[in-house]
């Protein structure tokens, strides 16, 4: 691919591993998937923006009228 071979890949994962510990690389990981998958629907065009939540005093002036 990039000429990266299982020797350099293991020397990368033990430097992130110094640097970020072992409790932080399940989130990194999950955060990093995460991105993916929504980088793809963005590219597809499936995005979907939902709509802002509304402040709880504009739901009740609403409620009034």
């Amino acid at each position: 691919m990039f000429g990266i071979g299982m020797p350099e890949l293991i020397i990368i994962l033990v430097i992130i591993l110094i640097i970020f510990g072992a409790g932080k690389l399940p989130e990194i990981g999950s955060g990093i998937g995460k991105g993916i998958k929504n980088f793809k629907k963005a590219t597809s065009g499936e995005l979907e923006e939902k709509p802002a939540p509304q402040e709880p005093e504009k739901l009740e002036e609403e409620n009034k009228t």
